[in-house]
């Protein structure tokens, strides 16, 4: 069993991974966006730590307006929104578990009991952190005050938004999708930041991006999707023809007004290295976080 402080390194450092790897469409080592740069993404890492510390006494929705609020007096633009709504449920699904299995037994149980006062708390982070692409609904738009439950409104989100999916299925696409993707391509010896790229192609190539469908339209999503898959089939970052298949398609996405950046995509990934580091913390022991990671394989 973790303490808090661990369980929410852990979840910085799925941060700082995610963004160290190369993923395409994605601000990396090698690629900036305009508007967002790999050092902004470092210091949301550093700025969401304090509310997840915490994550035991607060309630989902106070994680994440307070690791928003964080995130926003220290950098301009948007980087986070979703990895937080992400790892807020997940951090606290953590405390007392000794398992990841455990760790989604408990996750069912604070996601039905999330509340109305957690839905304030999330609308109020989402204005707050200005997402791109989240257009107007009918029913518990994110302009008007919530009346419903934040597991209600993800509920209703859950065909136009992969988090939305994630809060209503108990996380199956992190557990079910990511998760065995990035143990595998840990296994078959890929470098770690390579293994997230292989997994961020899996989930890629499984669930069309939502964010891009938000932006343009499902058809451009799942052609994307369908890269992914081509890049993959080919054997992603196993296989020279895989690797050049991925450059490919990290030129195709990175258009100027970043619409067909996979960015829902990526939030999901950050879930599933935070699952992988959690599980080999709990196995190996203090270290394998950083670079010795590299080295743990199932």
């Amino acid at each position: 069993m973790k303490t808090p402080g661990e369980i929410a390194q852990l979840a910085q450092m799925a941060c700082i991974w995610d963004v160290c790897s190369s993923k395409p469409g994605n601000v990396s080592r090698e690629q900036d966006f305009c508007d967002a740069t790999m050092s902004d993404f470092l210091l949301s890492a550093i700025a969401i730590g304090s509310a997840l510390d915490k994550a035991e006494a607060l309630r989902v929705g106070e994680i994440i307006l307070q690791a928003v609020d964080a995130t926003h007096r220290m950098v301009s633009s948007n980087t986070n929104l979703g990895i937080i709504l992400l790892l807020a449920p997940l951090v606290k699904s953590c405390q007392c578990a000794r398992s990841l299995g455990e760790v989604r037994e408990k996750l069912h149980t604070v996601l039905q009991e999330l509340s109305v006062e957690d839905a304030v708390f999330a609308y109020k982070a989402i204005r707050m952190a200005k997402p791109g692409g989240m257009g107007r609904v009918e029913t518990a738009d994110i302009a008007a005050q919530p009346s419903i439950t934040l597991l209600q409104a993800m509920q209703l989100a859950r065909e136009r938004d992969s988090i939305a999916r994630e809060y209503s299925s108990d996380f199956e696409i992190s557990f079910e999708i990511g998760y065995p993707a990035l143990q595998a391509a840990l296994a078959r010896g890929a470098e770690f930041s390579r293994a997230v790229v292989q997994c961020y192609l899996t989930i890629l190539s499984r669930v069309p991006d939502t964010l891009i469908f938000r932006k343009k339209d499902g058809e451009t999503a799942q052609g994307v999707s369908c890269r992914a898959a081509a890049a993959l089939d080919r054997g992603g970052v196993f296989s020279p023809e895989g690797e050049s298949a991925i450059k490919d398609l990290d030129r195709s996405l990175r258009d100027p007004g970043h619409t067909l950046n996979p960015g829902t995509t990526a939030d999901l990934t950050t879930a599933v290295v935070f699952l992988v580091l959690l599980d080999r913390y709990w196995r190996f022991g203090p270290g394998i976080a950083g670079s010795g990671l590299t080295r743990i394989v199932t």
